[in-house]
């Protein structure tokens, strides 16, 4: 064996090798290693697979190390007629053995080839060896010998195999036309490859043979699989056009990170200008969902319209508080609207009305407080709100000297009910009825008049949304589900707040 060894590392080398591969029948001598000029890939082969099965390691991982370790060693002691020739016959070989031993075998087999040829040890023995590797890549390609994808894949990059060498492996030898039977050979199968959603080695092999399809079915179908990795592979191969239509599939199935890389990497910002603000918009929208507003607000801090988005998101979520504070902080003006209450909405089980408050506050001050004293007030009308404190302190800030915002009774916060609290209403309307609100910044100046009927619509939603998620409370108290149920009965939550009114109605 061809190691720089003193005779007695040579021989603590071996004791400790002898014990790591014996069994009850006795140590199985490995000194046919030191030599393999007349050791046949079959008898290595059968070498290996005793000495991995009566390995004394602890793990089966460390004896397939140790093994390894052996055939790199064993690959330097003249192999015939060449390491590379030789390691390719055992290929054949080890495809006889079936699982476990054939993917293990294959792949240290595979490893160390490679790195022989790293070291340079096998230029004379590469030609021949490269034939019979094309020969091997035709039988596995056509099922005659069964070895799985992942070898079809390091013959091609090991022995950077080619459609002449193919060809001269159907045919025999290079005649005129080989190179088109070869293509028409690896087209024939790569029908098989994507019709089992084999797309790595599908692209590889599209790649490595520069066969170009038609249409962009293909990389629909990747994206449709999630096989994005390959997608990309192929999309960078087939140039602009399809890297285009990726980017543009990353962005309608909101990847918007992923998109933004592949614009980034092959400089399409002039095509995609957007998607940069996009995906920062949706970093601050996770951030938010998470409850981690600081963080967000760090992200926007130097970027305006980044800054009035986060201030969206806060509206979505009806945190009122922190719209005041970062329209505050960093004097964002036209969001009065939203700090400021100027509409009301009531639904019953039937019907939606939209009081307009600034109107009647304006006009009919006195009408509107006796009004709505009659209905919050009232011990025999069950209110519904979310997040009604926060509701409540907008409208007494907004309309102080009305008296019918101070008071109220029969009042029942929904969100009080879950432990999830996060998303807002229209979080809990996901989860509750299957469907969220949409809640989009076009609609966000409430004191326009008219009102638009998205705003119409969407107020008149924002009401009626709670009647329905109510009544699954009320009917199906576990409706949250295991992992967020109702906390206690919800008429334990309902709240009352009349403080002297009463005792100034009775004088």
């Amino acid at each position: 064996m061809h190691m720089n060894m003193t005779g007695s590392e040579q021989k603590n080398r071996s004791d400790s090798e002898a014990k790591d591969y014996h069994g009850q029948d006795g140590a199985i001598c490995l000194h046919a290693f030191s030599d393999l000029s007349h050791t046949s890939p079959a008898t290595f082969v059968y070498l290996l697979k005793e000495c991995y099965t009566y390995g004394r390691r602890q793990t089966a991982t460390q004896n397939f190390k140790g093994l390894q370790q052996y055939v790199s060693q064993a690959l330097h002691n003249a192999p015939q007629p060449g390491p590379a020739t030789f390691i390719v016959q055992c290929l054949y070989i080890v495809s006889l053995l079936g699982l476990p031993y054939a993917e293990g075998f294959s792949h240290l087999l595979m490893s160390s080839l490679r790195r022989l040829r790293s070291m340079g040890k096998f230029q004379n023995d590469f030609s021949k060896a490269k034939h019979l590797a094309a020969k091997l890549f035709h039988d596995i390609l056509s099922s005659s010998i069964k070895h799985e994808e992942r070898i079809l894949i390091k013959l091609l990059e090991h022995f950077d195999l080619e459609l002449k060498d193919i060809g001269e492996a159907i045919c025999g030898s290079h005649l005129d036309g080989t190179l088109d039977i070869a293509k028409a050979f690896i087209e024939h199968h790569l029908s098989r490859f994507m019709d089992s959603e084999s797309y790595v080695t599908a692209v590889t092999l599209l790649e490595h043979f520069s066969i170009r399809l038609s249409g962009d079915s293909l990389l629909v179908k990747m994206m449709e699989s999630n096989q994005f990795t390959p997608a990309e592979k192929w999309a960078t191969f087939m140039g602009k056009p399809m890297i285009c239509l990726l980017v543009q599939k990353y962005i309608d199935m909101k990847m918007l990170k992923k998109a933004y890389d592949i614009i980034k990497k092959n400089y399409l910002q002039e095509e995609f200008p957007d998607v940069h603000h996009l995906y920062k918009e949706s970093v601050l929208k996770k951030l938010a969902e998470k409850g981690c507003w600081d963080i967000a607000e760090l992200r926007a801090k130097n970027n305006r319209q980044l800054m009035e988005y986060l201030v969206y998101l806060a509206i979505e979520y009806d945190y009122i508080e922190k719209v005041e504070e970062l329209c505050k902080r960093y004097s964002l003006d036209g969001f009065a609207n939203v700090t400021g209450m100027s509409i009301i909405q009531i639904a019953s089980e039937n019907r939606a009305f939209i009081f307009d408050l600034i109107k009647l506050y304006e006009d009919e001050p006195k009408a509107l407080n006796s009004c709505f004293t009659r209905i919050l007030c009232s011990p025999n009308i069950l209110k519904l709100g979310y997040d009604l404190q926060c509701d409540l302190h907008q409208l007494s800030r907004s309309y102080g000297d009305l008296e019918c915002f101070r008071y109220y009774e029969m009042f029942l916060d929904i969100q009080r009910l879950f432990n999830e609290r996060s998303g807002g209403l229209s979080g809990l309307a996901k989860k509750i009825l299957g469907a969220g609100l949409n809640k989009t910044r076009r609609n966000s100046n409430w004191e326009q008049r008219p009102l638009s009927q998205n705003q119409i619509e969407y107020a008149a939603l924002d009401a009626a949304v709670l009647v329905r998620v109510f009544h699954h409370v009320r009917d199906d108290p576990h409706c949250a589900g295991k992992d967020e149920q109702s906390e206690g009965h919800w008429e334990s939550h309902i709240v009352s707040h009349m403080g002297n009114k009463r005792r100034k109605d009775s004088s």
